[in-house]
């Protein structure tokens, strides 16, 4: 799991803040085609910094090129939350906590409702018929950055009350394989500039003049449904809320270690691979 962070913190760092440096060297916030893509809402790569600096340095072909890079990225992602999400809601079903029938699968032990039910939730693209392409796509920022505030919010008060557990039941985080820095204060941290974020993400709504009924839903809709879905879950399934020195802090410890003596890393196909292995992992 280590291994895995650091990798995705190089990973960000690479592509996203130093992309950014990159392009925003190359093109001012002032740029007329950057500022008409965003105004006028068109679609896939006409935004992208990327491309108008590519303009700017009149590249001929290299803007194409990205634009076909985007609509296979577009499809490859798809293609990737496709799989996550489906496996996601099938382990649900499987522990009771999403209806039964999604546990059906195929021959192949593909779980084909499951599948159904996130390609359904695909059609909401077709959003963009009666709206502009950047009004539907801050649509669904707003809806997807609210549910990851809140899932970075439950996350670090989970961290929170496992440290209470730890302490209450006299385990050492020093025993542990990974311990994290400036703890519990960069849980609390992290929870309080979540919890806030959650709320002030859609303020622009409450501004003069700038209410708007699609954007207050999509920004504020999931402070809502949380709360409902939470407590509906223990009144109906009387889940019990353990107290620090009642939760079993060794569940799963030893399917864990027995998967951590028996693995066996996996060469890498070539040297090319081999190469950003060492560099991101």
């Amino acid at each position: 799991m280590p291994r895995a962070f650091n990798a995705v913190f190089y990973r960000l760092t690479s592509f996203f803040v130093l992309g950014s440096l990159a392009v925003g060297i190359n093109v001012p916030y002032t740029d007329k085609e950057l500022a008409n893509a965003f105004s006028e809402g068109l679609p896939g790569a006409a935004a992208s910094p990327y491309v108008v600096a590519m303009n700017r340095l009149k590249i001929q072909v290299l803007p194409d090129i990205v634009n076909a890079m985007v609509l296979t990225a577009a499809f490859s992602a798809g293609n990737s939350y496709v799989y996550c999400a489906s496996r996601s809601l099938f382990g649900l079903a499987l522990e009771g906590k999403a209806p039964r029938f999604l546990t059906r699968c195929t021959g192949n032990g593909v779980p084909v409702y499951c599948v159904a039910v996130v390609l359904l939730i695909s059609l909401l693209s077709f959003l963009q018929v009666s709206n502009s392409a950047s009004v539907v796509l801050q649509w669904f920022v707003n809806l997807v950055t609210a549910s990851q505030l809140i899932n970075f919010s439950v996350m670090s008060y989970t961290f929170i009350r496992f440290m209470k557990a730890c302490q209450a039941q006299g385990l050492s985080r020093d025993s542990l394989p990974h311990k994290g820095w400036g703890q519990p204060y960069a849980a609390w941290y992290a929870l309080t500039g979540c919890f806030i974020m959650t709320f002030v993400g859609g303020y622009t709504v409450f501004l003069p003049g700038m209410w708007d009924v699609p954007t207050f839903l999509f920004s504020y809709t999931m402070i809502g449904v949380f709360p409902v879905l939470f407590v509906a879950w223990k009144l109906l399934k009387k889940t019990k809320w353990y107290r620090p020195e009642e939760v079993d802090l060794m569940r799963d410890v030893e399917e864990i270690e027995e998967y951590t003596r028996n693995y066996i890393p996996r060469p890498p196909r070539n040297k090319f691979v081999g190469f950003f292995d060492k560099i991101f992992s």
